[in-house]
C-alpha cells in the first residue's frame, strides 16, 4: 500500500514545486513518511502521511482516496486538510490566521491519534524546511508567505504546544516527534 500512495501522489503533484523553491514537492510527502516509518507507525497511518495534501493540493476528493486506500487512510487525510479544501466547492472561507486557529483547536481536541502524528510528522517537516532556508537567506525568506515572521511564530510556536501537550496525553511516537518539533520551532525563532 505504501507504493502505491507514493506512485499515486507522485502523479497527483507532479509539477508541484515547495513554495519559493525549485525542490518536488513529493520530497515533503516522502519526508513525512520517513518520520512516520522512522517511528514505526502503522501502514495506513503511513499512506496518510504520505497523501496528507492531495486533498488540499489536487483535483483529487477524499472519496477517490477512501476508494484506493480504505476508509482510516481516508479520514486521516481529511483531518489534516483545512476544511475548505477538503471539500470540494465549499464555501468555507476564512483568513489565515482563522484558518490556523482552526487547525491549532482541531488538534487539541481530535482523539484521534493517527491524525495528530500525520499533522505532527507535516509541521515538523515544514518546520525543518524553515529552519534550513531561514539561515540561508535570513528574513527575505518570509517574503514567501501569505503572513509574515510573526505570524508564523505564532503558528509554529502554538502548534509546538500543543503537540507536546497531546504527546504527554498519549506518549509513544508522538512525544518524540512533539519534541523534535518543538526544538526545531526554537531553533526558527531563538
Amino acid at each position: 500500500m505504501i507504493f502505491r500512495a507514493i506512485k499515486f501522489v507522485a502523479e497527483a503533484h507532479e509539477g508541484h514545486f515547495r513554495k519559493g523553491t525549485n525542490i518536488p514537492y513529493i520530497l515533503h510527502l516522502m519526508n513525512v513518511m520517513k518520520i512516520l516509518c522512522e517511528n514505526n507507525c502503522e501502514t495506513e497511518v503511513i499512506v496518510a502521511g504520505i497523501l496528507h495534501d492531495v486533498v488540499e493540493d489536487t483535483p483529487i476528493t477524499i472519496e477517490v482516496v477512501e476508494r484506493k486506500f480504505g476508509k482510516r487512510v481516508a479520514e486521516v487525510v481529511q483531518g489534516a486538510s483545512e476544511p475548505e479544501k477538503s471539500v470540494k466547492n465549499s464555501q468555507w472561507e476564512a483568513s489565515w490566521r482563522q484558518r490556523k486557529q482552526h487547525t491549532i483547536n482541531y488538534l487539541s481536541t481530535t482523539d484521534s491519534i493517527d491524525k495528530l502524528l500525520v499533522s505532527a510528522a507535516d509541521k515538523l517537516d515544514n518546520a525543518r524546511a524553515i529552519l534550513q532556508d531561514y539561515s540561508e537567506l535570513g528574513d527575505t525568506f518570509w517574503e514567501r508567505f501569505n503572513a509574515g515572521k510573526e505570524e508564523q511564530k505564532w503558528y509554529y510556536q502554538s502548534l509546538a504546544e500543543v503537540f507536546l501537550q497531546r504527546g504527554k496525553e498519549m506518549g509513544g511516537p508522538l512525544n518524540k516527534i512533539a519534541e523534535q518539533l518543538k526544538e526545531t520551532v526554537n531553533g526558527i525563532f531563538k
